[in-house]
């Protein structure tokens, strides 16, 4: 029974994972309009999943870093009591976010939850140090780190661009709009006439979709980054089943409740799952409120997310998608002028309260289970 309720919980917080993550990786897509929000979904499904096979070779060390050893003692760390706290503290946590559309770290959420749970078990006994040099430093210096990056590459990418020759097309919408206009008539007489008025928008981004005007290497430019777009996004949601995956199953191996394969296996099923139905608001967030973007801004953005998160995840660092992929969006935004500043405050302040909020979670479910 104790066993399954343990599965049960990691599948929580995988479920939790998905539905405010995975339309991360796929984000810039969906903003950029290269796609529709369900195809978006789709890709970041299978390559998240493809992300969490491979974590069962290449992300061995984040399992260590994340099952509460050297923070608590290995007697605490190992209780069913504790990792069923820690799995409910950071999936309620994380779930709630989604449900709010606020783009939060699982990675944030479970180290508050380690954090929380462990001081309700040991007090005092909580390795603070390991908790600061192995955790909370990664996940403070990640998204600077992709500000910087992501601008970098933004602006990389645009001088490639200019010099291959590849020029922006200048988008002009044209149509008919009725108008009601008053006509002269007698005092006391109401008349008015319908007439069919011509419009044009001029690069209205709500309604006209950019587009590149060359050829590289014998190819259309603009089809070409879209391939490129979706190869990015791809590479982002594989980063990121990579890397969150090994966190989570980690609740189920240090319990001894599961063998690795079938509990990855579980994890990325749920996360899968938690994706298709519940990431429709965090989408939303990631994709309009953050910053504005065209195709090739989107696209250097996932390139940067890409690059850290799997760098990170391959040497163990627990650094959060989250943080990496709104960083990236956010330098990206900041070089072109089109950050938005009102909801990006309100990410941050999210991400603020993410730590202690699992972690009174964390430390009542270990109370109340205790």
């Amino acid at each position: 029974m104790l066993l399954a309720l343990l599965f049960l919980a990691a599948c929580f917080v995988a479920y939790a994972n998905g539905a405010n993550d995975n339309s991360k990786g796929v984000a810039t897509l969906f903003g950029s309009r290269v796609c529709g929000y369900r195809v978006a979904i789709a890709w970041a499904t299978i390559t998240t999943f493809s992300g969490s096979v491979a974590a069962v070779f290449l992300a061995q060390s984040l399992l260590r870093k994340f099952s509460g050893n050297g923070l608590v003692p290995d007697t605490v760390a190992t209780a069913p009591e504790f990792v069923m706290a820690v799995a409910v503290g950071a999936g309620a946590t994380v779930l709630l976010a989604a449900l709010l559309g606020f783009p939060i770290s699982t990675t944030h959420g479970l180290t508050g939850a380690l954090a929380g749970a462990g001081f309700a078990a040991v007090g005092h006994g909580v390795n603070v140090g390991v908790l600061g040099a192995t955790l909370v430093v990664p996940l403070l210096l990640s998204p600077l780190l992709a500000m910087a990056l992501g601008a970098g590459l933004y602006l990389l990418c645009r001088a490639g661009r200019l010099w291959l020759g590849v020029t922006k097309e200048m988008c002009v919408c044209a149509g008919v709009e009725q108008r009601v206009v008053p006509l002269a008539q007698p005092p006391g007489v109401l008349a008015a006439q319908t007439y069919p008025t011509l419009t044009v928008s001029l690069a209205d981004p709500v309604t006209c979709t950019p587009r590149y005007a060359g050829r590289v290497f014998g190819m259309n430019a603009g089809r070409m980054l879209d391939a490129l777009h979706f190869m990015s996004a791809g590479a982002v949601s594989f980063a990121r089943g990579l890397n969150d995956t090994p966190k989570i199953a980690a609740l189920l191996l240090v319990a001894g409740a599961l063998d690795i394969r079938w509990g990855l296996v579980a994890v990325a099923g749920a996360m899968a799952v938690g994706g298709l139905l519940s990431a429709r608001k965090v989408a939303d967030t990631m994709s309009h409120k953050i910053t504005g973007m065209n195709p090739g801004q989107g696209f250097a953005a996932n390139l940067s997310t890409a690059l850290l998160v799997a760098t990170a995840s391959v040497h163990g660092l627990p650094v959060s998608t989250t943080h990496v992929s709104v960083g990236s969006l956010l330098g990206m935004g900041v070089v072109t002028r089109q950050a938005h500043g009102r909801p990006v405050a309100g990410v941050l302040a999210s991400w603020l309260v993410t730590l202690p909020c699992a972690a009174l979670f964390a430390a009542v479910t270990y109370l109340v289970i205790r």
